[in-house]
């Protein structure tokens, strides 16, 4: 599910957007239920196995912003337990706009990790030695990888072998030309 990004559901869990006075706004408990709700009628449907969601409680996405997104972040990361969902992905504090645009940030999604049972995701401009830290110092299961994933289609085998990387244009991402934009990024020359 997605949940981030100013997207429905992070427009109802989020009370900078949230204008709501019925139960589905107000409260954080209240604000919340749409996106518990959805979960839960996923799960019954298809299976928790199956079934993983993207949060950005730190992020005002199309203005879709929250006056205390630690909480946010607490409360989605404890009330989804209760669903046994595989995975939880959230986006770091430091990544905020919708440009990607790194700021420095306090705060940290290490609460949340710790709140969340599962398997737990971090996005957010990591590179790949920050990517290993953060599962090694067990801050995430995982880290997820967007822009750099996009310019270098082998990702994984340049992390590897600690290869160089092409540099991402955005310009050229989610082209409606489906010739150009991320897939014309040289692959690594093999090494074998």
């Amino acid at each position: 599910m997605h949940g981030a990004h100013g997207y429905l559901i992070d427009q109802f869990i989020k009370d900078e957007v949230n204008d709501r006075t019925d139960q589905y706004g107000g409260s954080l408990e209240n604000r919340c239920r749409f996106a518990l709700e959805i979960v839960e009628a996923i799960v019954n449907e298809i299976g928790a196995d199956k079934v993983g969601i993207r949060l950005s409680p730190f992020a005002d996405y199309m203005e879709s912003g929250d006056s205390n997104p630690k909480a946010l972040g607490l409360y989605m990361a404890e009330a989804l337990n209760k669903y046994g969902i595989l995975y939880c992905h959230m986006v770091e504090p430091r990544m905020r706009t919708a440009v990607g645009d790194e700021c420095v940030c306090p705060h940290s999604l290490l609460p949340m990790r710790k709140a969340f049972k599962g398997t737990f995701i971090a996005a957010g401009g990591y590179n790949r030695e920050e990517g290993n830290e953060a599962v090694a110092e067990n801050r995430a299961d995982l880290v997820a990888y967007g822009r750099f994933f996009l310019a270098n289609p082998d990702l994984p085998r340049r992390f590897e072998l600690n290869a160089p990387l092409n540099k991402y244009h955005r310009e050229t991402f989610y082209t409606s030309d489906p010739v150009v934009g991320y897939t014309d990024y040289p692959f690594l020359e093999s090494t074998a």
